[in-house]
């Protein structure tokens, strides 16, 4: 009977544990410093905060946001959150690192907080100084029309990536720029076998983006072959792009064979 009992609260159970989309948050080990315990209590989905307490009487002193996650309320909320790591304390100065592997600076005496460096958007090239422009988009910013309504944008580093976006086996070029009337900020692809640009935000609208990508802080190539089986991402003709902003939701762009598409990421 017992057993039969075990076997029926299991079973109540299991859609409830279906329905779970991200593992529990990270239990990250707490620091001490001058007498002072830093915690990430990590009990938070929408922002991720530390809590200072006295060592001696584990009086909670103060606690402080780190970051916030911006919810897409289309999406599933729980994985769109993001938790800090990892804690670390070197010479008067917290630091916190998030799932992301974004780091961030608290200092102690100030309670200001600084991020480090964002994690460097990876492409299979290497990433080139402002100056050294591609030569698929000198002769895209040559075009006429092009040249007329965009400036290639240095805001991010890199400001291009090259990837085979099309699935035809050659390797284009995505590059930040900007339009010259409004200022926003997009992408364009250029097909190296064509020379067509298509831009993407920069004045034109695409999926959650927006026409303005001035959100983005964070862009790589994601590979075509990185879909692993049973994720909810189509079978990619080509490489696609991965913009994101910090601690916030991401998105794929890729080629579907007659349109670039927006697909919102979860995290």
């Amino acid at each position: 009977m017992t057993r039969l009992i075990f076997v029926l609260s299991v079973m109540a159970l299991l859609p409830s544990l279906a329905a779970a989309k991200r593992a529990a948050p990270p239990k990250v080990e707490p620091v001490i410093h001058e007498g002072i315990r830093y915690m990430a209590p990590n009990d938070d989905g929408r922002h991720a905060y530390v809590e200072a307490r006295d060592v001696q009487t584990d009086k909670k002193l103060w606690d402080l946001t780190i970051f916030t996650n911006r919810i897409d309320p289309k999406l599933e909320e729980d994985v769109q959150w993001v938790f800090i790591k990892a804690l670390g304390v070197e010479d008067g100065v917290l630091l916190v690192t998030s799932e992301h592997g974004r780091r961030y600076q608290v200092d102690l005496k100030r309670k200001v907080i600084t991020q480090s460096n964002p994690v460097s958007s990876q492409a299979p090239t290497a990433t080139a100084p402002p100056g050294d422009i591609p030569e698929s988009v000198k002769r895209a910013i040559a075009n006429g029309a092009f040249a007329k309504n965009y400036d290639v944008s240095f805001h991010l580093n890199p400001f291009y990536l090259r990837g085979d976006f099309s699935g035809d086996r050659k390797t284009d070029v995505a590059v930040l720029v900007k339009q010259r009337s409004t200022g926003k900020l997009g992408i364009a692809i250029i097909n190296r076998v064509t020379d067509k640009v298509t831009v993407l935000g920069a004045g034109t609208a695409i999926g959650n983006g927006g026409d303005d990508f001035d959100w983005m802080d964070s862009w790589e190539i994601y590979s075509k072959d990185r879909i692993a089986s049973g994720t909810s991402v189509p079978k990619l003709r080509g490489d696609a792009l991965l913009v994101s902003k910090s601690e916030a939701a991401s998105a794929l762009i890729y080629w579907s064979g007659k349109r670039y598409v927006w697909r919102q990421q979860g995290d």
